[in-house]
């Protein structure tokens, strides 16, 4: 049985932990792999490792960081298919699915290789007599990430990548239900070139993650998961003195104007509602139809595709869906379909009874589809993070945006429309932090950033791109004047320019 190790200042260590978590194959239940629970002197170990790198990669010119960033980008590409394949086995997705989450990742990594240009401060000069005045982006210090199961290789990257590249030093704590395609990435960054100690990984559960908030050497923690946990990391991490940026959960609307085209809107909803099985951050769960008409129109559309909706395992080049993560979250959908059913949704299309032959033991829901939703109902309100869409009739336009605002998540939203009006009253209206006009999916590029608004995000900025940046620096200004600018006498008013 594979046994997952650590790494930490630059070697794989296996740790002496007692405490182990399973690590199983969602497509067909077979457990493959044991995951030691790090021991606080592991942990300790691994913030001393990067302490004890960091003033040398910070004072190491951002030029030279970018060579070894640039390396490390060009054996993720070389290495795509590997890492789509350790994702797929652990996580279920399927392998296009795969590919596009390690592509996306890879983004990052390319945003991350321009740091020269991203700590380029701003100087004046002559602000008053014979002075100057310059700012500069300075690093941090060890910082650290907590990342989810539902992109063990993006999430990660959007993180240690800016992290690094601006002189950091990096602690990763990846999922327990999918360790391992962090672990082939920092295989590549060592082989990159990176030093001793920069990057370092370590596996646990809450009590990793207890022992990060609470160590006085982590100046900063990203993470990424559900709003509940996003929030104890933000009040804990921030009561230590941390800097802390923790994305939650979300429950995305996308609203369907009479005028949009149903086949597009319908096309949209299947890959937004149902790729990766619905467990992505961004996925769209509730559908707003405006009008009967409308509904109607879109039910007939959803409704054959969702049944004929190819799920099976990643080694199936025709699957379009995977199985979910782990037993217990298929279990939890499942409660979730039950519960609609108890309290009054009509259900459309049942996920429910979804086998597949050959495996049986895989971790499979079917596309579940509910019509005639009501806000008060916990399949509504609840992020389910399965391939459950829901869909919630509005009369109007108005009544649509009201759906939306008043909701606790406002992580990502979408409209379909032909109509430029609504489409851009929609964008300057709507009170969500991403919006997609005829885009179900609207997740920023590498070089813009990702973040959501309400209880979707904790902290003052947003995830990757030039929030990224902000984010692991911190802004230092420097007045300077020259002997020979400075007059005899002591000045006892306060500077300025009058």
């Amino acid at each position: 049985m594979l046994t997952i190790e650590n790494a930490i200042a630059g070697k794989r260590v296996l740790s002496t932990s007692s405490r182990k978590s399973q690590v199983f194959n969602p497509a067909t239940g077979e457990h493959i792999a044991d995951l030691p629970l790090s021991t606080n002197d592991e942990i300790n170990a691994a913030v001393a490792s990067a302490k004890s790198a960091f003033p040398a990669w910070s004072n190491t010119p951002p030029m030279k960081r970018a060579r070894v960033m640039f390396k490390f980008k060009e054996l993720l590409d070389k290495h795509a298919a590997d890492l789509a394949r350790q994702i797929s086995r652990e996580h279920g997705k399927v392998h296009d699915d795969a590919m596009g989450e390690v592509a996306r990742g890879i983004d990052c990594v390319d945003f991350a290789c321009g740091i020269p240009q991203l700590l380029k401060g701003e100087f004046s000069r002559n602000v008053g007599p014979s002075i100057d005045s310059y700012s500069d982006r300075q690093a941090l210090g060890v910082v650290a990430g907590i990342t989810p199961f539902n992109f063990p290789a993006m999430v990660p990257m959007w993180m240690y990548p800016a992290a690094i590249a601006c002189g950091n030093t990096f602690i990763l704590k990846p999922s327990e239900r999918d360790p391992s395609a962090p672990m082939l990435a920092w295989d590549l960054f060592m082989e990159a070139g990176l030093p001793e100690g920069v990057f370092n990984i370590i596996h646990g559960d809450k009590e990793a993650v207890d022992a990060i908030l609470d160590h006085p050497d982590i100046k900063a923690v990203s993470f990424v998961g559900s709003t509940p946990i996003a929030e104890y990391v933000y009040r804990r991490g921030t009561h230590a003195g941390k800097r802390v940026q923790a994305l939650g959960g979300a429950k995305n609307h996308m609203i369907i104007m009479p005028d949009a085209d149903m086949n597009q809107a319908a096309d949209a909803l299947m890959g937004a509602g149902y790729g990766s099985a619905g467990e992505r951050c961004m996925a769209i769960s509730v559908a707003v139809p405006v009008g009967d008409k409308t509904a109607d129109a879109l039910i007939a559309k959803l409704k054959p595709r969702i049944e004929s909706l190819k799920i099976g395992p990643a080694t199936d080049k025709d699957a379009e869906m995977g199985p979910v993560v782990t037993k217990m979250h298929r279990d939890k959908i499942l409660g979730y379909i039950d519960k609609g059913v108890e309290e009054g949704a009509e259900l459309v299309v049942d996920g429910r009874g979804f086998k597949l032959q050959g495996y049986e033991g895989g971790y499979y829901i079917g596309g579940t589809l509910f019509d005639h939703v009501k806000p008060n109902m916990s399949i509504y309100r609840d992020e389910i993070f399965g391939p459950v869409l829901s869909v919630v009739r509005a009369q109007n336009y108005q009544e649509a945006v009201d759906l939306i605002h008043g909701h606790e998540y406002a992580n990502g939203t979408a409209i379909f429309t032909r109509d430029g009006d609504a489409a851009r009253e929609f964008a300057d209206k709507i009170e969500v932090g991403m919006v997609g006009i005829n885009v179900p999916i609207p997740v920023p590029v590498a070089y813009h950033s990702f973040g959501g608004w309400k209880r979707s995000l904790f902290g003052d900025h947003s995830i990757y791109g030039p929030e990224g940046v902000h984010f692991y620096t911190r802004l230092k200004t420097v007045t300077t004047r020259w002997p020979a600018g400075i007059k005899s006498g002591a000045e006892f008013t306060f500077p300025s320019m009058k």
